[in-house]
C-alpha cells in the first residue's frame, strides 16, 4: 500500500488530499475459549523504517545504529504507543453479528526492533467477558488515513477450538477511482482541510472474518 502515497499526491487533480504518513504492518491473534467465545485480541504493529528511525532518535535509543536494542532500551521503548487518549479505539474495529465489540485499553505492552524497525504488541480484552466468535469481523484502519495498516503479519486464532479465518482485501483500484471522481467535482481552490477531509481509511482496509463453532 506504500504506492498509494504516490498515486494520491501525483495523480489526483488537486494536491491537498489525505494520504498515509505512517505505515504499519499489522498482525492479529484472536484468543478464544473452549466455548468458541472471543476473550482477547493481541495486536502486533511493525512500524515503517522511517517512522521507527524518528522514534528511536527522539527517544535516544539504538545509539550505535545497529538496529538492535538492549534489554534496558526495550524497557524504555515499551508502551510508547500504548498511551491512548480517551475514546481512541486503537484503530481496530470489531463487530460480532454487526454489533460493535468493545475492547479494553492496551494491556501487556511489548516492544523490540527487527532489522531497525520498531515492532510492538499489546493485548486487548473483550469488555464484558467474551462474545461469540461466530460471524466476527475485524478491520484495522485509521479513518483519516494518516496511518496505513497492512495485514501482512500473521493473523491467527489461539484456543482449544478450531476456527475458520477468511480474508477479504479491498478493491484498491475501485476505491482510488471513486476518490478521483470525487476530487474532480471540486474547484481547484477547494480547501479539503477546512471543509473536512473525506474519511477514506476504512475503504482501504482488509477485513478479517472469523467463524468458530459453538460448543
Amino acid at each position: 500500500m506504500r504506492w498509494l502515497i504516490t498515486l494520491l499526491t501525483c495523480c489526483l487533480p488537486i494536491p491537498v488530499m489525505a494520504h498515509p504518513h505512517v505505515f504499519i504492518d499489522t498482525g492479529l491473534e484472536f484468543i478464544v475459549d473452549e466455548a468458541g467465545q472471543l476473550t482477547h485480541v493481541r495486536v502486533t504493529w511493525a512500524y515503517d523504517e522511517f517512522y521507527s528511525l524518528l522514534v528511536l532518535e527522539d527517544m535516544k535509543l539504538d545509539q550505535d545504529a545497529d538496529g538492535i536494542l538492549t534489554t534496558a532500551e526495550e524497557s524504555r521503548l515499551t508502551g510508547f504507543d500504548a498511551q491512548w487518549v480517551e475514546g481512541y479505539n486503537g484503530d481496530l474495529v470489531l463487530t460480532a453479528g454487526d454489533v460493535p465489540v468493545v475492547l479494553s485499553r492496551p494491556q501487556e505492552p511489548r516492544a523490540t526492533t527487527e532489522d531497525g524497525r520498531i515492532v510492538t504488541s499489546h493485548l486487548r480484552k473483550v469488555e464484558g467477558g467474551s462474545v461469540p466468535a461466530n460471524a466476527l469481523s475485524a478491520k484495522a484502519f485509521d479513518e483519516t488515513f494518516y496511518t496505513a495498516y497492512e495485514l501482512t503479519r500473521p493473523v491467527t486464532v489461539s484456543g482449544p477450538v478450531s476456527c475458520l479465518v477468511e480474508r477479504f482485501d479491498p478493491d484498491i483500484d475501485g476505491q482510488l477511482a471513486q476518490m478521483q471522481a470525487f476530487l474532480r467535482t471540486l474547484d481547484a481552490d477547494y480547501d479539503l482541510e477546512e471543509n473536512d477531509i473525506p474519511l477514506v481509511g476504512e475503504n482501504f482496509a482488509t477485513e478479517i472474518r472469523l467463524s468458530c463453532p459453538d460448543t
